[in-house]
């Protein structure tokens, strides 16, 4: 699917416009503080309805204004329509896919398959696990049918989970007697239910990827050093490989976690606890990409695990992404930078929106995206 028209209405900066994309994409120009990350940030919207940022969306919406609406035909098979709009008097978020609002609104995710590039994604690495288990959970709630049903109920049961351990603790009582009394039982159940289903999924896709993990890192490094991705449960899983053995596995780390306990507690095993192990061969040996890993090497990971999105997108759902491209290149050197625009110019994309601040910056697919203009918010083609 490609982006044929795109409409704007009061999101972020971004001036009321609709614009007709061109089928090869496009470069936007402009200086800082213009506008040009927003209209990235719209376009994705419309893929996760949410900001790639982490920004609510209540400060999506232009300062003095009641609502934002964003919304795009794109072409293909057919001809697709998707809109979003969010009014933050009563947080009322609407979805349309073809003029018809989706049961739910994860039914509409993914609907044009976008992959964001941005250099704030070094956090994937740098960051704590939550970053790495977010990044994670996008990829697959966009890709993997079923996932963010699965994801959205172990959290609710994780909350109420968490809600009988503080309130036991609150009131001075004993874990050890909470779990002789079962009132745990059911909770358990369904946390060991429901992650391990969420271990099952997120180890497939680490263990599918980590090869091209480590091509892609290689690739784009050209340092001698060879760099690892393995997924780290967050519970003990031994040789578990099935559904029900991971199952088993979850529900005796948390009976094995929580005996003895007193206070206020909350449950410490599980997927929520997850993380993705980066490692990268230096003169020492294998050393965490997070903690000895030069700038560069952090932002080559980055870039392999962006690159990782856009291939599930094409895997999993057998369509070209759209790659939106905020300026990444700015932080590589000039070598990781060419072998990086080496790897993109050859990715299989449907269309290509990139940012830049200058047309001399302009470097991937220079030669065949139209350069667009943007000045406080107002985009001129």
């Amino acid at each position: 699917m490609r982006l044929v028209q795109v409409g704007l209405r009061h999101f972020r900066n971004l001036a009321i416009q609709n614009l007709e994309i061109p089928p090869e994409g496009l470069a936007l120009i402009g200086e800082n503080g213009q506008g040009k990350s927003n209209f990235l940030e719209a376009l994705y919207y419309l893929e996760a309805f949410r900001s790639f940022r982490g920004a609510p969306d209540e400060q999506l919406v232009a300062a003095g204004e009641q609502a934002f609406r964003v919304s795009t035909v794109l072409e293909g098979v057919g001809k697709r329509r998707v809109s979003a709009a969010y009014q933050p008097r009563g947080k009322r978020k609407k979805v349309t896919v073809d003029g018809a609002e989706p049961v739910r609104l994860r039914d509409a995710l993914g609907a044009i398959g976008a992959v964001i590039f941005s250099p704030t994604d070094v956090a994937l690495v740098s960051g704590g696990p939550a970053e790495r288990r977010r990044y994670l959970d996008i990829v697959l709630s966009l890709n993997v049918p079923g996932y963010v049903r699965t994801l959205q109920r172990y959290r609710h049961v994780l909350r109420q989970r968490n809600a009988v351990l503080k309130d036991v603790g609150r009131r001075g009582g004993a874990i050890a007697a909470l779990i002789a009394s079962g009132r745990l039982r059911p909770w358990d159940e369904g946390l060991a239910r429901l992650g391990a289903r969420l271990v099952i999924e997120r180890r497939a896709w680490v263990e599918e990827h980590c090869d091209a993990f480590r091509s892609l890192y290689q690739a784009v490094a050209a340092d001698g050093h060879t760099a690892r991705l393995r997924y780290a449960p967050g519970l003990p899983l031994a040789d578990a490989s099935k559904t029900e053995d991971v199952e088993a596995a979850f529900r005796d780390a948390l009976v094995r976690t929580a005996k003895g306990d007193r206070g206020p507690v909350s449950t410490d095993v599980g997927p929520h606890r997850d993380d993705l192990d980066m490692t990268f061969r230096g003169v020492a040996g294998q050393l965490a990409v997070r903690a000895f890993a030069s700038g560069g090497q952090r932002r080559t990971a980055a870039l392999a695990l962006r690159l990782l999105e856009a291939r599930t997108v094409r895997d999993r759902r057998g369509c070209s992404p759209l790659m939106l491209v905020d300026d990444v290149f700015a932080e590589l050197d000039e070598g990781r930078a060419e072998r990086a625009l080496d790897l993109l110019e050859h990715e299989d994309t449907a269309q290509v929106i990139l940012t830049a601040p200058r047309e001399t910056d302009v470097r991937l697919k220079r030669d065949v995206l139209p350069q667009w203009r943007i000045t406080a918010g107002r985009i001129q083609v």
